[in-house]
């Protein structure tokens, strides 16, 4: 153990906890076939952007660009002012528009219903980017082609949790397997209300939010919209 000062480092101390507070990185129940979906609860989510760090660490994300990013929304005049951080990914759509536009298919869903995307076939033509209603898709500048989340599918083949959800400290994010009843996302699923983002598009999401109605209506009208993915603040 080191010491400092003949005490025990605090730093030590908390590299012990760090576990404890994040829980398991493993899955915990899956079935033969799985269908995975996330759920983020925004009463838990303190916009800490370690879910944001560590998917650029995970995945080797260019600084300019973002496979998942978190939104900051400010309403009202001070001093009746609230303010709600919502995380964004790709929703990994059930029925996704930016499939059906990949000339080359290299844009496909899988089984386990995660839309990826064919690095060898893609020829960054830019039409998915176009089509994905969530802004989700960017082209990579040093590859030439696009990237987005995949729930860090190399992860999954390991048994492992997305890099997002293992390093979110307010556990606001809740991933699993749709097609087990007993896995903490369908657990959360059967319990609680949720909503989607865009559902009027028909692309079906399957990122799931606790809160989301609270967080963006009923709100004052004068709204600042803080998006890391613009490099600023707009208001609304």
């Amino acid at each position: 153990m080191y010491l400092v000062s003949g005490l025990a480092s605090p730093y030590l101390k908390l590299a012990e906890a760090l576990p404890k507070v994040r829980g398991s990185p493993l899955i915990e129940r899956k079935s033969h076939r799985p269908r995975w979906a996330m759920v983020i609860d925004l009463r838990k989510c303190v916009g800490c952007y370690a879910c944001q760090a560590a998917c650029k660490m995970e995945n080797g994300v260019p600084y300019e660009h973002f496979r998942t990013w978190v939104e900051i929304i400010e309403r009202g005049v001070y001093p009746n002012v609230r303010r709600a951080f919502i995380p964004k990914l790709c929703n990994q759509c059930d029925n996704p528009s930016c499939v059906s536009v990949c000339p080359v298919g290299a844009t496909y869903k899988r089984e386990d219903g995660v839309v990826v995307v064919d690095y060898s076939k893609c020829i960054g033509c830019g039409y998915c980017i176009q089509a994905c209603p969530y802004g989700a898709r960017y082209k990579n500048p040093y590859l030439g082609t696009v990237d987005k989340c995949d729930f860090c599918s190399h992860r999954l083949e390991q048994g492992l949790l997305p890099a997002c959800v293992v390093n979110c400290m307010g556990r606001a994010r809740i991933f699993g397997d749709l097609n087990d009843p007993e896995s903490p996302v369908s657990k959360v699923l059967q319990s609680k209300h949720v909503s989607v983002l865009k559902p009027e598009t028909g692309n079906k999401p399957m990122v799931f939010y606790i809160g989301l109605e609270e967080a963006v209506k009923g709100l004052p009208s004068k709204t600042i919209v803080i998006n890391p993915k613009v490099g600023g603040v707009v208001e609304v």
